[in-house]
């Protein structure tokens, strides 16, 4: 059976989401598939999945940074809408990683690059970031990553 691509399955949601009168949902799917479309046009090649995830990564942390800073000014109809938001993007994004399972992939990646000091963070951070692409919170990873590192 030929799996669906990422891009086509925000599509067929897209389709669904007209059909079935989801203006909110729709409004957020139309987002995620400009962008991939600017990127597209841009560099003039066709998204595979993994850039796609990517693209979903960045406006997931870019709405998160908002809301962050609509709650600090007091503007909670805008955070509830970047939080719908955010709910809509993380329906495409695979199952997130839990701690315990970062933490094995930090401590094999540690092992089979054979790093010993905050130096080698670039090779655990190449093993890793394939892995890990929009499972978790790159950020967060590399604070763990430094940590063990440092120990």
């Amino acid at each position: 059976m030929n799996q669906q691509t990422l891009k086509q399955q925000l599509t067929d949601d897209m389709k669904a989401s007209m059909k079935g009168g989801k203006k909110k949902r729709l409004g957020v799917i139309r987002l995620v598939l400009a962008a991939i479309k600017q990127i597209e046009v841009d560099e003039r090649i066709e998204l595979d999945n993994a850039r796609v995830l990517a693209v979903l990564d960045k406006m997931v942390k870019q709405r998160r940074e908002s809301i962050s800073q609509f709650k600090d000014a007091g503007r909670d109809d805008l955070w509830e809408q970047e939080e719908f938001e955010v709910a809509i993007l993380q329906d495409f994004l695979p199952e997130a990683l839990s701690d315990t399972e970062i933490d094995q992939l930090i401590a094999k990646a540690v092992s089979d690059t054979g790093a010993s000091s905050i130096k080698d963070m670039g090779k655990v951070m190449g093993i890793l970031k394939p892995q890990m692409q929009g499972r978790a919170d790159m950020g967060a990873v590399s604070g763990k990553i430094k940590a063990q590192l440092n120990a």
